[in-house]
């Protein structure tokens, strides 16, 4: 037996009540459910289907992939939401819902399709050249990609500082993390005189007052995530760093691991520093340069042996260039 349609959507908000109440997960966590949710619902209804069963969801694998263009770490999340709103619909005797199959789904073993990128010192310094200090809004958006890149925090870590998550004497920010898991980083001497300028301008902004928000949107309200991503967009646009990859707001994350990396920082400290559980979530957002990649490879014996070679006039290389031979 299947889950009828009416039955399975039914209590989506209840599923959210409760995920937040008793285990207080993250806004950004509840939005990303939420989506997950809409998208398998507009799915369902547009194939109108009846019951949720495996064919169904096998079905939506599919779209995910074929349609949609989905790599196997976004499908698996997607199945990894129906699945915990599965147990939720068992926990709260929906008729079948012992039934429902995303237990049985395997997940994919597949990385990015497209190793995430970073950028260079000098497209880094370009992209925040690119923003106006002179304006309240340029030093307010300056500190919140400055968090990004030289602190390596999320954007949802971004959005939900106040302003007693920093420590002006003690020179540290508190961040709550994924999980409601909290971590303290000691601010850099640029990034402590950039969050100073930030905490002068914020009285600029309308209902300051009355709201904890460290960063603050025109209205008054605290500063949302997708204003963030926008202005990102924005500023991308303007600075045109002619990347071969799409630059997002996640990327200054993965530069500040990356750009850590080659500085010889040690994977634990990165892991501290970016929040991370185990080193192996740190390891996705290493991107050695080519510079680090070459000078590593001038330590390898070989050719540390074959430069001695040509040093010593032993061994000489020529390289000709073919000449195309006209017809």
């Amino acid at each position: 037996m299947a889950v009828a349609i009416k039955d399975f959507f039914g209590h989506i908000e209840t599923f959210f009540d409760y995920r937040k109440s008793i285990y207080e997960v993250s806004d950004q966590t509840i939005r990303t459910n939420r989506i997950d949710l809409q998208l398998f619902k507009d799915f369902v209804d547009k194939q109108n289907y009846s019951v949720i069963d495996g064919p169904t969801v096998i079905d939506f694998q599919y779209y995910l992939k074929e349609k949609r263009h989905n790599t196997g770490g976004s499908i698996n999340r997607k199945i990894f939401t129906l699945r915990r709103y599965a147990k939720h619909l068992r926990l709260v005797d929906v008729n079948e819902a012992k039934n429902l199959p995303f237990d049985n789904i395997l997940k994919i073993r597949k990385g990015y399709r497209h190793r995430p990128q970073a950028l260079t010192d000098k497209q880094v310094q370009r992209l925040f050249d690119t923003i106006d200090r002179s304006t309240v809004l340029g030093i307010r958006d300056y500190g919140v990609y400055a968090l990004m890149y030289l602190a390596g925090l999320r954007i949802g870590e971004v959005f939900r500082l106040d302003l007693d998550s920093i420590d002006l004497g003690k020179q540290t920010l508190t961040v709550i993390g994924k999980g409601n898991k909290e971590r303290v980083i000691h601010l850099q001497k640029e990034l402590f005189q950039v969050l100073l300028e930030c905490l002068k301008v914020r009285a600029v902004f309308y209902n300051h007052a009355n709201t904890t928000a460290l960063f603050i949107s025109k209205k008054g309200n605290r500063l949302a995530i997708r204003t963030m991503e926008d202005n990102f967009k924005k500023l991308i646009i303007r600075s045109d760093l002619g990347t071969p990859f799409s630059v997002v707001c996640h990327t200054l994350r993965h530069t500040f691991a990356s750009h850590l990396n080659d500085k010889d920082t040690d994977i634990l400290v990165i892991q501290s520093l970016m929040g991370h559980a185990t080193p192996k979530s740190t390891e996705g957002y290493i991107h050695p340069s080519q510079q680090k990649i070459r000078e590593e490879m001038e330590k390898l014996p070989a050719v540390i042996f074959m430069n001695k070679l040509i040093d010593q006039g032993v061994l000489n290389l020529c390289f000709q260039r073919k000449r195309l031979q006209r017809e």
